[in-house]
């Protein structure tokens, strides 16, 4: 008998909270049917979220409400529909949705998460202070290509044996912003330096969840061709050597679409009503603008799903742009050090490439580039490389 009144009180409980959330999601966009309390979770995809937001915006449309338990989320799926919302009503989505393990860590603080006032001072603050520091500058390029006759020589000292070029590769990435910050660079082996490093390896990786995605190594051999052609291997590059290098600056550009490697998804939030499409949009509501979907957005690009460098190229082989090519965000929340990761990814992966020939220990399909960890950002699995002098 208390079994029975048990489970009908249950029942009265849950059948109140559906006619709550119904009431509440009245003016909201359409999706998927969620329970009370556990939301859309039954049937979400949890290895790869992403996937199911983009199965069910064919049923729901480009703006759809999800729950994830008993958080309401509206998710944005397409490149007119992200632009719409961080480009042409920017204003209206610059709030950041509260991550309550960084705003522990971060009380409060910091560019990522805070709001209002404080953010805008920060942005502000941090724009000028860079620029100041010389990012985008002519010097900025030089503590590069120093960084890079560094990271050369300690790839050099694997003397072609298999190891790791994730944790050498974040030594040279870190030492430019501590060159652009505190005007001096780590040595390599330095121990707080090395610290700091594997804090921020595990912080990253404590927020990100697991997803999937497939790549492959096209391409690359046809790059290293282009680079011998343009500049051959006895010098630094430099950022002009863009202009010659249409191809090489094409497969750059197509690694961040295709492998999205800049943290994607950023949650944001609305910190008022927000009237988007015909819908309202209430307080309080994560709202997920899919730069993934973007950036796999099939009127926008030829062959999404297809790692192909001719994505930025023109029938002459010349670089060409893409709008939807957004993989640090856009609005008035796109990434502040854009420029700086531009910069970094064309002068180091060319220096690289003038100097070695990479192999797998395992063969060309021994490496598995879909990441182990995507939520905040994408985290690459760990593998072996060997670099073989040239």
């Amino acid at each position: 008998m208390e079994l029975s009144s048990s489970l009908v009180l249950v029942f009265v409980f849950a059948v109140l909270m559906m006619v709550r959330w119904k009431r509440k999601a009245s003016s909201l966009p359409p999706g998927p049917v969620a329970l009370p309390l556990i939301g859309n979770l039954p049937i979400m995809d949890k290895r790869a979220p992403f996937k199911s937001f983009m199965q069910w915006s064919k049923t729901y449309g480009s703006v759809m409400t999800v729950y994830l338990g008993p958080q309401r989320m509206v998710v944005l799926v397409g490149y007119d529909t992200v632009k719409e919302a961080l480009v042409d009503h920017a204003e209206h989505f610059t709030g950041r949705a509260p991550i309550p393990f960084l705003i522990n860590v971060l009380k409060g603080y910091g560019l990522v998460i805070s709001n209002g006032d404080r953010w805008r001072q920060l942005r502000r603050f941090t724009l000028t202070t860079l620029r100041d520091f010389g990012m985008g500058r002519k010097r900025m390029e030089q503590w590069i290509q120093e960084e890079s006759r560094h990271l050369l020589k300690s790839f050099e000292e694997t003397k072609s044996t298999p190891f790791d070029p994730a944790f050498f590769l974040s030594r040279a990435v870190s030492n430019v912003i501590c060159s652009l910050v505190f005007g001096q660079r780590f040595d390599y082996e330095d121990k707080n330096f090395l610290h700091l490093l594997q804090i921020i390896s595990r912080l990253v990786r404590f927020i990100s969840s697991p997803q999937g995605q497939v790549s492959r190594w096209d391409s690359l051999e046809q790059m290293q061709r282009e680079i011998d052609r343009v500049i051959g291997q006895n010098r630094i590059p430099t950022m002009d050597d863009r202009k010659s290098l249409p191809f090489t600056d094409a497969v750059i550009h197509e690694v961040q679409r295709y492998l999205d490697i800049i943290p994607l998804n950023v949650p944001h939030y609305a910190t008022h009503d927000i009237s988007f499409r015909g819908y309202i949009i209430p307080k309080d509501t994560v709202i997920i603008p899919m730069l993934h979907s973007v950036l796999r957005d099939e009127g926008q690009w030829e062959t999404p799903w297809t790692f192909n460098p001719e994505h930025f190229l023109d029938a002459n082989g010349n670089f060409k742009k893409n709008p939807a090519f957004i993989p640090f965000s856009a609005g008035k929340r796109a990434c502040v050090g854009e420029s700086l990761a531009r910069m970094e990814l064309f002068l180091f992966i060319v220096s690289l490439l003038q100097k070695f020939s990479f192999s797998s220990p395992k063969g060309p399909d021994g490496v598995d580039l879909s990441p182990e960890l995507s939520s905040f950002g994408n985290m690459p699995r760990f593998y072996d490389l060997m670099a073989s002098p040239r």
